[in-house]
């Protein structure tokens, strides 16, 4: 009964963090690409300004870029781990599972990490009502990713 009371939990968590995963990665795209069409042009004519920074964002604050970067590895890589947990879920064998704990693991840390630059960015200001979803997403995924990861463990 107890193993089956945890499948679901973590059927439930796989599917939430995959919502959400998906649901960063659009909004961090969003953000990239809007970067890379209003970012720096540097012709042949033209000095680098004297802070210039590779990943400078049009939008946000000093933090937004690395916030913005480590985002969207996040994304993918909390999708590719929802994906080998969903192998796992579905058999339910142990065999499957070291596989499953460490993308989720994986995730989880890389997760962190951008709610690590989100906390940098809501400390500095001056952001957009997307950079703010982006950050609320960050830091709720980096709870239930946390969750997930344990669930998959126990």
């Amino acid at each position: 009964m107890a193993a089956n009371d945890m499948r679901s939990v973590a059927t439930l968590l796989m599917v939430l963090n995959f919502a959400m995963y998906v649901t960063l990665l659009g909004l961090s795209g969003w953000a990239m690409n809007r970067a890379i069409d209003h970012g720096f042009f540097i012709g042949p004519e033209l000095k680098l300004p004297a802070h210039f920074s590779p990943i400078y964002f049009p939008m946000g604050n000093a933090a937004t870029g690395f916030f913005v970067t480590f985002a969207l590895i996040a994304g993918v890589v909390g999708v590719a781990s929802t994906i080998s947990g969903f192998d796992f879920i579905r058999t339910w064998n142990m065999d499957n599972r070291s596989g499953a704990v460490s993308a989720a693991v994986i995730a989880w840390t890389l997760t962190v990490l951008a709610m690590g630059f989100a906390w940098k960015e809501i400390n500095l200001e001056g952001r957009n009502a997307t950079l703010r979803t982006m950050e609320a997403f960050s830091i709720i995924l980096s709870v239930t990713q946390f969750l997930y990861t344990v669930v998959l463990y126990g």
